[in-house]
């Protein structure tokens, strides 16, 4: 498999269209990072959950997710399941956002996902991050709407066992869910792990991104 390798990685910018979704997509994923990256500046946006014990529990596990960065989240109010109808007030807190951000990387929904806020988000995510890496993250749901990643993040088996322990910890509120449990979360990542030649793994889809072989 082949390695692209992040070099002086300062600044990422993590995007939910709810509470919970950054975590499910990219939990593994920050947990690297901020172990890799010391004082890691993580910018994160969700659009929904905003004054609610959903933006509690996010709060509480983005800290968790990304021991010793710089976490600097906000949470709106816009209504879950009523994306299409804010687009506006969504496309205003992006540019918002990224005037006060220049991140090396950006997690965020992808395009293929069925529920219309995540894929709502991601498609806006292109039209304010023009030059930036950004790579789409997957969410297991009863839609059925797993598709075939382009890129991945191994992670160890402490580290797949740590990301379900603190999803489980900081998201009560979502535990009555039917695929919100470890098997599922454990499963997808084993597949995606058996993709990339690892154990575990977080997968993700790329739009586009521009190599440097030239050392």
């Amino acid at each position: 498999m082949i390695r692209l390798l992040a070099d002086g990685l300062t600044s990422v910018v993590a995007l939910g269209a709810h509470c919970d979704d950054i975590a499910i997509g990219a939990g593994g994923t920050l947990l690297t990072l901020a172990s890799a990256w010391p004082g890691l500046r993580v910018d994160a946006l969700v659009l929904s959950g905003g004054g609610t014990e959903r933006e509690d529990e996010e709060r509480a596990a983005l800290e968790a997710f990304c021991p010793g960065a710089d976490v600097r989240l906000t949470v709106l109010k816009l209504p879950d399941g009523r994306f299409p109808a804010h687009w506006d007030e969504a496309k205003c807190a992006l540019e918002d956002l990224r005037g006060r951000a220049d991140p090396e990387l950006v997690l965020a929904p992808r395009t293929g996902d069925a529920h219309q806020d995540h894929r709502g988000l991601a498609r806006l995510v292109p039209t304010v991050f023009r030059d930036h890496l950004a790579l789409g993250y997957e969410i297991v749901k009863s839609d059925g709407d797993l598709g075939t990643p382009s890129a991945y993040q191994p992670l160890s088996r402490g580290l797949a066992e740590e990301k379900v322990r603190l999803l489980q910890q900081h998201y009560p509120s979502q535990r009555h869910r039917p695929w919100y449990d470890r098997e599922a979360f454990l499963g997808l990542a084993r597949i995606r792990g058996i993709e990339c030649g690892q154990h575990y793994a977080e997968g993700f889809y790329a739009h586009k991104f521009t190599l440097a072989l030239e050392g």
